[in-house]
């Protein structure tokens, strides 16, 4: 009787021992590893080609700042804004003209995108700048009348050629981040007793930039690389520049290589503009902004940061 009651009173009433800890191990992923490992030798092997051809690669840096190449910078970026505000401004109004309940107006929007989109633009551009053979000249009345050569210059031309035809395209992104917008909110503002201009101002334009700006930004971008075509009517862009300089450096190559690497540059700096400009308007739609890599950068610092401690606490 006493010997079971020891058994039952002693080692007994100690709580038994809980479960091991999980030791969470990662995925090996070998095939990423692979992969990189692919991309770094074709990456080493086309470097070691260019680097093995008959290029002098020291001519580039010593006309990258070169006056005729800035000024040729400064030509390229000129006639990226502007032909973007005639892009945005123009199609703006032919999306509103094209949702228009007007079959007329609504036609003429129509027309405009087919025959714009339907052609290239640097066909347009030869004919803007050839218009002289069907217009001599050009009579506004008492205010303006010249010849038509003297009239349309490469900058008026690469102005109306590019902007003209980029209006085409954003009025279909434009029509797209307006129709985007739920139409109960226009038939409440007009129950309100707005009108059809103040409701697309205040109510649906606001809201459809959410769809609009990406797109918007892409087309920014690829009007900044389209402006290399106004070089055929003689417009001194940052192609022409790079041109004209290889032809009396005899480089020509190399100064390709340069233009490209200023466009690379260039395109760069709007990729960032256009990345923040996405991030502000989607304020309204995400209820977490998501992180700027600036931000990753610092996140994965620290992260890293906290491994090596938390290491060596171990």
């Amino acid at each position: 009787m006493t010997a079971d009651i020891d058994k039952t009173t002693g080692p007994a009433d100690t709580p038994p021992a809980g479960p091991e800890a999980i030791k969470a191990v990662p995925v090996r992923h070998y095939g990423r590893y692979v992969s990189a490992l692919v991309t770094l030798a074709l990456l080493a092997g086309v470097i070691y080609a260019f680097s093995q051809g008959k290029i002098s690669w020291g001519t580039i840096p010593d006309y990258f700042f070169d006056d005729r190449v800035l000024d040729g910078v400064g030509k390229t970026l000129l006639i990226t804004v502007l032909a973007m505000t005639i892009g945005i401004v123009g199609g703006i109004l032919l999306a509103v003209m094209r949702l228009s309940k007007n079959p007329v107006t609504s036609s003429i929007a129509w027309f405009y995108i087919w025959f714009f989109r339907g052609t290239p633009v640097l066909v347009q551009l030869i004919v803007w700048f050839n218009l002289g053979l069907v217009f001599e000249y050009i009579n506004l009345g008492p205010f303006y009348k010249d010849e038509w050569s003297d009239f349309m210059t490469p900058f008026l031309t690469a102005l109306l050629g590019l902007g003209l035809n980029e209006a085409a395209y954003m009025a279909e992104i434009c029509r797209a981040g307006l129709l985007a917008v739920d139409e109960g909110q226009t038939e409440a503002a007009h129950a309100l007793g707005m009108s059809h201009a103040k409701t697309l101002r205040r109510i649906v334009i606001p809201q459809a930039m959410r769809v609009i700006v990406p797109p918007t930004g892409n087309e920014v971008i690829n009007m900044l690389k389209t402006t290399s075509l106004v070089s055929v009517v003689q417009y001194p862009e940052l192609l022409r520049a790079a041109q004209d300089i290889g032809q009396t450096s005899g480089a020509p190559a190399e100064m390709l290589f340069l233009a490209a690497a200023w466009y690379l540059l260039l395109t760069s700096v709007f990729s960032i503009g256009q990345y923040y400009l996405e991030r502000y308007y989607a304020r309204g739609s995400s209820r977490s902004l998501p992180a700027t890599p600036w931000q990753k950068v610092r996140a994965n610092m620290l992260s890293l940061s906290n491994r090596r401690k938390a290491g060596g606490a171990a």
